[in-house]
């Protein structure tokens, strides 16, 4: 008999989904393409969180991990260093529609400011987030050129001896 049942069939759920997760396409985003993405994701969260939640910070900070996540994820390798800062930027973009403001021009700009300083926790996780992906991305990707490099170099090597 093989293991305990319920556990089995998890292990095989799990492992089903992660073959899924697998065959989904990979998008690479140009470092342009990640930070639009990154700017309408967190301005479509923003709203949303306006119209569901009345502007929670909380639902919104959480709402801004994934999607800066999500952009050094799926950015191109060439672009990997615009993932930590259009994070920022589009947490920026998407706090417009919760942070409220009266008064015209000058309340709206001052509810802003004041609202990107009290969330700026949420700020810098998510920007930790995409700068720790895009380095961990990077040290990948410089190790594996240099693997792809020295197997050239001895190849030309090994051609050249009789």
């Amino acid at each position: 008999m093989r293991g305990g049942g319920a556990s089995g069939a998890g292990a095989r759920g799990l492992a089903g989904l992660f073959a899924s997760v697998r065959r989904l396409p990979r998008p690479r985003l140009t470092g342009l393409g990640g930070g639009l993405f990154a700017a309408a994701a967190m301005l479509l969260a923003g709203c949303l969180d306006r119209l569901l939640f009345d502007g929670s910070p909380l639902v919104y900070g959480l709402l801004f991990l994934p999607v800066s996540a999500a952009t050094a994820l799926w950015v191109r390798g060439a672009d990997l260093v615009t993932a930590p800062i259009s994070a920022p930027i589009a947490f920026a973009v998407g706090v417009v529609p919760i942070a409220g403001g009266e008064g015209g021009v000058g309340g709206h700009t001052m509810a802003l400011v004041t609202a990107l300083a009290v969330h700026a926790g949420w700020l810098y996780g998510g920007t930790l987030v995409a700068g720790l992906i895009a380095c961990v991305r990077k040290v990948r990707l410089m190790g594996r050129r240099q693997r792809a490099a020295a197997a050239a170099a001895a190849r030309a090597t090994a051609q050249r001896r009789p």
